[in-house]
């Protein structure tokens, strides 16, 4: 295998500061070469579910008194964060006389995942004047949140002040969101350099570790950076078809069929049998690429060698049919599915649903969501079949009725299904529901984020609201949120507007 490995890699420079051990010699890899997961490495084992997100699942939270009672105390914090000014944040708090645990301090933290500062200055509060310490899970919050606003200084601070006070406060799932913010952040060095600090911190430098690395970056597309890793790791850390997945999963998500079958093939002539997980990152590449008819080629090949294919699969090729307007074949696969033994999950509805609304097939929509409601368990209706409904939603009545019916599922609103009814909104121009949602939205803690503001600025300009539009812009600025480089240009268009305005009202004048 290693003579097959592209000849392109090895003639570039490459740089990556590595922490040896002693009989180790430093990685190269040069900078400017170089899809969360759940339990370290599940999304590498099965990548080809492309419509999960990846951030690490968060327990629910039974609906109890002294939940409530705690959740209130929480909107308390966070309204005082929100009006007092940073000067005055701690003797507030102070004033509060708080009884701190950890479900509280997640509670808090959590409603300021886009909004770094006050969460910050909470958490400096809690470790400097409440007299509580935090537990590992608070720690890890707010390292997630500062790594998601790429404050890498503070993040080192605290790492620093965890290792001091007991290394058992670093813990896999700690390695596991800062190595991910590093690689999100394309700090290809630093992601590396961190797992070679895991011995500092008690951690061993073990297979799946090494895999997390890996995945990080190439869910981030510094796929050829972890492809030199893989191989010139190969010594330390065996290869097995679990990390080749991860590799192959890479260039599939980086959408490089091209390399998507080198590495295939790699795998097909390597010592190592494709397994379930093999055939599935590949057939979803295929998907994506637009070959739908390969993809069932192998689909079907897939039964002939006795790989039987997992739900994830066959949905794959039912989107990519839909996707194709071949919806009939779809309907056909997902009948298989029960006499196959390969039970629709929900999915397998979201996708013909998905399709299904853009055609305004009504009847058939209903139908699939009658009988999710019915079956229930993994078939539930979920946020993103909510969403779809939203999406072809015309009026905002029908909005207000899709959520009625959302929460007496029990569905639980995102942060993305409030930003999407945030924009139908805006573009119905509805201001009402529009400032009722961002409440709601803020009050849940599930935003505003970079995501919502965006939405506001891009739908106040396009009514000619172009004041309110600055306002917004600059509040997304305040809070360290980095505007997408359509939205700047938008703002740059504003301001020359705005300045034709005044110089015009002058010259009137």
């Amino acid at each position: 295998m290693q003579s097959r490995f592209r000849p392109l890699l090895f003639r570039r420079k490459f740089h990556i500061f590595s922490k040896p051990q002693q009989n180790q010699s430093p990685i190269l890899i040069q900078p400017n070469l170089v899809s969360r997961f759940r339990n370290n490495h599940n999304q590498a084992q099965n990548p080809t579910d492309c419509n999960e997100d990846h951030e690490f699942m968060r327990s629910p939270i039974p609906n109890t008194s002294e939940y409530l009672a705690m959740n209130a105390k929480a909107l308390e914090i966070q309204d005082l964060l929100k009006r007092t000014n940073g000067n005055e944040i701690e003797q507030a708090l102070t004033r509060l006389k708080l009884t701190l645990n950890e479900d509280l301090m997640l509670n808090v933290l959590r409603r300021h995942r886009s909004d770094w500062k006050p969460a910050y200055i909470f958490f400096n509060w809690v470790c400097n004047a409440s007299g509580y310490s935090p537990g590992t899970g608070s720690y890890n919050e707010i390292l997630d949140i500062l790594g998601r606003m790429k404050r890498f200084n503070e993040v080192h601070q605290l790492l620093d002040e965890m290792s001091k006070r007991d290394k058992s406060l670093i813990n896999e799932r700690t390695y596991g969101i800062v190595v991910n913010r590093y690689a999100a952040a394309h700090k290809i060095e630093e992601a590396t350099e961190f797992f070679y600090k895991r011995i500092q911190f008690g951690l061993d430098l073990d297979l799946v570790a090494f895999q997390t690395l890996l995945i990080s970056l190439c869910r981030y597309k510094h796929v050829e950076a972890a492809e030199f890793l893989f191989h010139s790791k190969g010594n330390e850390f065996r290869h097995n078809i679990k990390t080749m997945n991860i590799i192959l999963n890479g260039w599939c998500v980086l959408g490089s069929l091209r390399e998507a079958k080198r590495f295939w093939n790699d795998i097909v002539t390597s010592r190592f049998k494709p397994d379930r997980f093999t055939y599935g990152i590949f057939i979803n590449s295929l998907t994506k690429a637009g070959k739908i008819s390969t993809a069932v080629k192998l689909f079907q090949a897939m039964w002939a060698k006795g790989c039987t294919p997992d739900v994830a699969i066959c949905n794959c090729i039912i989107d990519g049919l839909c996707f194709k307007k071949r919806i009939p074949e779809a309907l056909e696969i997902f009948q298989e599915m029960n006499e196959k033994d390969c039970s629709p999950n929900a999915a397998t509805y979201n996708s013909l649903i998905k399709h299904l609304c853009k055609i305004q097939r009504t009847e058939k929509v209903n139908e699939l969501l009658t009988e999710m409601t019915r079956k229930g368990g993994d078939c539930s209706p979920n946020a993103r079949t909510y969403g779809y409904l939203l999406n072809a939603a015309k009026k905002p009545d029908e909005v207000v009725k899709i959520m009625e019916r959302m929460e007496g599922n029990g569905c639980k609103m995102m942060g993305d299904t409030y930003n999407l009814i945030l924009r139908l909104f805006m573009g119905w121009g509805d201001d009402k529901r529009v400032g009722s949602t961002w409440v709601e939205m803020e009050r849940n803690g599930l935003g505003p984020d970079q995501r919502s503001y965006t939405i506001m600025v891009h739908g106040l300009y396009e009514k000619g609201r172009l004041g309110e539009a600055m306002v917004y812009y600059n509040k997304m600025v305040s809070k360290g949120m980095v505007a997408e480089p359509r939205t700047r240009l938008l703002v740059d268009a504003i301001k020359i507007k705005l300045k034709d305005g005044v110089q015009k009202s002058e010259q009137n004048i």
